[in-house]
């Protein structure tokens, strides 16, 4: 088993650096920390496509903050409520142009998604830009205790080809 395999092991299945980096020897690399926080912006990808509630808490700071796509302000405990409601029901993420920049034990992660889903009962459908902050813990740990989407507004000939599409689809919010 290569190194990279077990460190991502870890990071995908315990959300901690293994405490055996900490006192690995020279030649053997520690995890790049933008690393790290881009697999855990794809485990949390996947934890909401799923509707994991149980990965979603240990991601999320117990002081947790996010301003969702609608611009809602949701607690940890919101947040998870809404999920485990089925209030918030995502079918689609895909994610581009992802940019981890470091800031001490912070790391503030920059993207583009495309969503498909449902916000009580609504569609969401469309591409957003978020901002997720991931704090990093002593403990070697990193938690989100910030996040922040915006929708992209559509050129004029983007929503032109659509409008049909979205006509169709009683309640889509694409003209929202």
């Amino acid at each position: 088993m290569t190194m990279f395999m077990v460190v991502v092991g870890v990071l995908v299945t315990g959300l901690t650096v293994s405490p055996v980096f900490a006192n690995a020897a020279p030649h053997e690399k520690r995890p790049n920390p933008k690393q790290e926080v881009e697999v855990l912006e794809e485990q949390w990808r996947v934890a909401q496509l799923a509707g994991d509630i149980a990965t979603m808490d240990k991601m999320l700071s117990d002081d947790y903050i996010g301003i969702s796509m609608t611009g809602e302000v949701d607690t940890k405990a919101q947040q998870l409520r809404r999920v485990m409601d089925r209030r918030l029901m995502l079918s689609k993420i895909e994610l581009s142009d992802m940019k981890v920049k470091l800031v001490g034990a912070v790391a503030i992660v920059t993207s583009r998604a495309r969503v498909e889903g449902t916000n009580d009962g609504v569609s969401v459908m469309g591409t957003y830009r978020y901002t997720r902050i991931y704090r990093h813990l002593t403990t070697g740990r990193w938690e989100i205790t910030s996040f922040e989407a915006t929708r992209e507004h559509r050129h004029r000939s983007e929503a032109k080809d659509e409008a049909p599409a979205a006509a169709m689809q009683p309640g889509s919010g694409q003209n929202e």
